[in-house]
């Protein structure tokens, strides 16, 4: 294996990834972006925000963010190889664990782990929403309108999707 093959580059950072990424590939987001933006340099910011918007707009899992860093890395092989490895040791290790805890027992720890899970899926979504608005928040406007759009989503019944249209339309009109 090179290490400077970018194909195995991606494999060895999303297999990985992968197994820390408690909550599925949004609660990754600010490791993502990372390693993808700070350590290996195959995007910017910019570029980051665009995949990640557009992987959020785009029917189907979260998972296709990772996709569009590989594919960004090099192209249609990237691509697979950077889904494959985050999607595969997560799968064989929820099938495990899956049969382990659907075994009958008399004991607790099942549904400790669960409830100590939400928080945790909680907060890493929560960093990622901070990584995401520190690279793209360069106006107080933008500040402004970020933090009322956050505010706005957790208090009301209002669909993300409306919120991401007026942003969108926003940005578009040259307001933020």
């Amino acid at each position: 294996m090179n290490a400077e093959n970018p194909i195995w580059a991606l494999i060895s950072t999303f297999a990985l990834m992968s197994l820390f990424a408690v909550g599925g590939a949004a609660a990754a987001v600010p490791e993502m972006h990372r390693i993808a933006v700070d350590v290996h340099h195959w995007m910017t910011d910019k570029q980051f925000t665009d995949a990640y918007a557009i992987a959020q707009l785009s029917p189907g899992p979260n998972v296709l963010i990772v996709t569009l860093i590989g594919y960004a890395v090099a192209g249609i092989p990237g691509a697979l190889a950077a889904t494959l490895a985050m999607c595969l040791p997560t799968a064989l290790v929820a099938y495990y664990v899956g049969r382990l805890l659907n075994r009958p027992s008399q004991s607790r720890w099942p549904g400790l782990i669960q409830a100590a899970l939400v928080p945790l899926s909680i907060g890493l979504m929560a960093a990622s929403a901070l990584i995401l608005a520190q690279a793209t928040d360069r106006t107080i406007a933008a500040v402004l309108l970020t933090a009322m759009v956050a505010v706005l989503a957790a208090v009301s019944r209002i669909n993300p999707l409306w919120l991401l249209l007026a942003g969108g339309l926003m940005g578009f009109a040259g307001i933020v």
